[in-house]
C-alpha cells in the first residue's frame, strides 16, 4: 500500500516538474483557446504558481519565437491583455475566407459621441450633449448596449451625475493596447462626415490637452 502511495506522489511531483518546465506552452495553449485578450491576472488564475514577471517573460519569448519562425500569426498586447492574431499581410486572404468581416458599425453621430467620450473620459451625459450641441442620451445608451462605453463612476458634487468611459471592447474594435493609443485627430476626422462633429472633436482634444 505504501508503495502505491509513493508511486502516486512521485507521479504528481513529476507532473509538477513538467508543468514548470513547460509554462510557455501552457500560456500558448490558453491564448489559442481564448477568443478574447487574456489579462495577466487571468493567466495567474490558470497558473497560480507563476509570478507576473515570469508570465510576462514567457509571453515575450513566445512573441519572439513567432517572429523568428516567421509564422502567419503574432502575439500582441491589446485591450489590457494579450491575444494571438494573424499578421496584417494575410488580411487579403482572410477577407476572401470571410464573406463579411464582423465588426461594430456606427453612425456618424455615434462615432462623434464615442470620440468625445474617448478623448474626454470620464465624461457625463450633459458634457457630451454640450459639446455636440444636441441631446445625446439615446446615442450614449446605444453605445452602452454595444459595450463600447460604460458607467465608470459618478461625478462629485450636486446631482452625482454618471460618468462614462470607453471599454475593453472599444479597445479591441479599434485595435488599441490602451487609451493612450487613441487615433490621431486626423484619423478621427476621416471617420466623421459631419463638419460640426469635426469642429467639436477639435474642441475635445484641446480641452484634453
Amino acid at each position: 500500500m505504501e508503495d502505491v502511495n509513493v508511486s502516486v506522489d512521485n507521479s504528481i511531483e513529476e507532473q509538477d516538474i513538467e508543468l514548470k518546465q513547460d509554462t510557455k506552452s501552457i500560456l500558448e495553449a490558453i491564448l489559442f483557446a481564448a477568443s478574447e485578450p487574456i489579462t495577466i491576472k487571468q493567466f495567474q488564475h490558470a497558473v497560480p504558481d507563476m509570478t507576473v514577471r515570469e508570465i510576462r517573460k514567457d509571453l515575450s519569448e513566445l512573441r519572439d519565437d513567432y517572429q523568428q519562425m516567421n509564422r502567419s500569426f503574432r502575439l500582441i498586447e491589446i485591450a489590457n491583455g494579450f491575444q494571438i492574431c494573424t499578421r496584417p499581410e494575410y488580411s487579403e486572404w482572410i477577407r476572401k475566407f470571410y464573406i463579411q468581416q464582423v465588426r461594430v458599425t456606427l453612425s456618424p453621430s455615434a462615432l462623434e459621441t464615442l470620440a468625445i467620450v474617448a478623448y474626454k473620459q470620464p465624461v457625463t451625459r450633459n458634457d457630451v450633449s454640450t459639446i455636440r450641441g444636441v441631446n445625446s442620451d439615446s446615442v450614449i445608451s446605444a453605445l452602452v448596449e454595444k459595450d463600447l462605453i460604460c458607467v465608470s463612476g459618478r461625478k462629485e458634487g450636486a446631482g452625482r451625475s454618471l460618468l462614462f468611459s470607453t471599454t475593453n471592447t472599444f479597445l479591441q474594435q479599434f485595435g488599441l493596447k490602451d487609451p493612450s493609443e487613441l487615433p490621431s485627430l486626423e484619423e478621427i476626422e476621416q471617420l466623421l462626415s459631419s463638419a460640426n462633429g469635426i469642429e467639436n472633436i477639435h474642441t475635445v482634444q484641446e480641452e484634453a490637452e
